[in-house]
Parts: C-alpha cells; sequence; structure tokens
C-alpha cells in the first residue's frame, strides 16, 4: 500500500490509514457526506490533516476507498444464488436467505451505500461502477439461475432472464435503501421479508412457492 506520494507504508503507516478510514466511516453514519471535512476526520483519529493527506488527495477519495473494500465484500452476495436450488421448498428456502442477506449487507453498509448511490445518481463514473459491481454479484448469477429454469421448461419461454434478473435486484436495492421508511407504512421488518421473498419466488420461477 503506497503513499499518495507514492511511497511504501509501513506497518505503522497502513494503521493510521485504517483508522483514518474507520473514522470516516463513523462519521458518515451520523453526519451528511458533505458536512464530513478532512480537519474531522483527522481530529477524531488523533492526527493532522497533513497526516490524512500523505494518504488520500481528499475526503471523496478516501470515500472510495471505503466503498471499494465493500464492494469486494459484495461479492458474498453471489452464494446466495450460486448453485441454490429454485424448486419447491428448497426454492422458497433460496428466496428467503436471498432478501434476508440483502437486506443485511444494505443495512451493515448502509452509510457508505447512500454515498454511492449519491455519486452515481450524480454520474460520477467511479460510484457508478462500484454500485454496478456491487449489484452484478447477484444479477449475473440469477439471469443464469432464470435462463437454467428456461431451459428445463420451467419458465416461460418468453421470458427475458436478463430482464428479470434486473429488475428483482433493482426492486430488491430498493427496498434495501429504503428499510426504515416501510416502518412509517406501518410494515415490521419482520413483515417486510416474507413478502419480498415471494416476490422475488415469483419473480424468478413465474409461481407460487410451495412453503
Amino acid at each position: 500500500m503506497r503513499t499518495v506520494d507514492g511511497r511504501v507504508a509501513g506497518r505503522r503507516g497502513q494503521a493510521t490509514r485504517q483508522k483514518l478510514l474507520d473514522c470516516l466511516s463513523e462519521m458518515l453514519s451520523s453526519s451528511p457526506y458533505r458536512d464530513v471535512k478532512v480537519i474531522d476526520v483527522a481530529r477524531k483519529a488523533g492526527t493532522s490533516p497533513a497526516t490524512f493527506y500523505q494518504y488520500f488527495p481528499d475526503v471523496e477519495g478516501a470515500v472510495l476507498q471505503i466503498a471499494e473494500q465493500m464492494a469486494a465484500e459484495g461479492a458474498e452476495l453471489t452464494e446466495l444464488v450460486v448453485g441454490r436450488s429454485w424448486v419447491g421448498k428448497a426454492g422458497w428456502q433460496t428466496a428467503q436467505e436471498l432478501v434476508d442477506g440483502f437486506l443485511d449487507f444494505w443495512r451493515r453498509n448502509d452509510a457508505i451505500l447512500r454515498v454511492v448511490d449519491l455519486g452515481a445518481a450524480e454520474g460520477d463514473k467511479r460510484f457508478y461502477k462500484l454500485r454496478m459491481k456491487i449489484l452484478n454479484s447477484v444479477n449475473n448469477s440469477l439471469s443464469d439461475t432464470v435462463a437454467e429454469l428456461q431451459s428445463k421448461g420451467r419458465v416461460d419461454k418468453d421470458v427475458n432472464p436478463a430482464a428479470v434478473a434486473g429488475s428483482i435486484v433493482a426492486m430488491l436495492a430498493a427496498v434495501a435503501s429504503h428499510q426504515k421508511g416501510f416502518q412509517t407504512w406501518g410494515v415490521k421488518p419482520a413483515e417486510l421479508k416474507p413478502n419480498l421473498a415471494l416476490l422475488v419466488y415469483l419473480g424468478v420461477t413465474g409461481k407460487k412457492p410451495t412453503k
């Protein structure tokens, strides 16, 4: 791992860099992204702005580092789809575990995902690519799943696997980012998951689940 000027950071430097990222992550969970300043991050980490600038060009550069780490961790979402059965009771369990895992990932990374969504919405290609990397961890596998079910005659031949998978993933992302909002509609978290899983199962298989 190198500093901004190209020097290799030692163990102590790497620890300082990670502490700055950890403090920034914590601040993003309680403050609007635009309000977070370098001097505040440095102060919280017990160091100076000059030290911050050794490792990051600005706050946005540090945020991108956090986002890239999160996107790499998002690869775990692939395991919720690959090799899973979508038939019978096993299929219903797959749908539930996909929803549970997706919502949990979003909840754990809520603060940084809000910044990624903001950057992507504003047309920043760096944030857009990171957002797509996370969504593709489910989208590509789900598209392959629908195509496989289609080849076995379990899904209508007129269905477009990529369109179905993309629609489901977009729905999951929208619901995941709106989890707190559902409570204002009188929907409890325990009620949201099975109903969302029902929509996912119907979307993938075109059938009602066997519970």
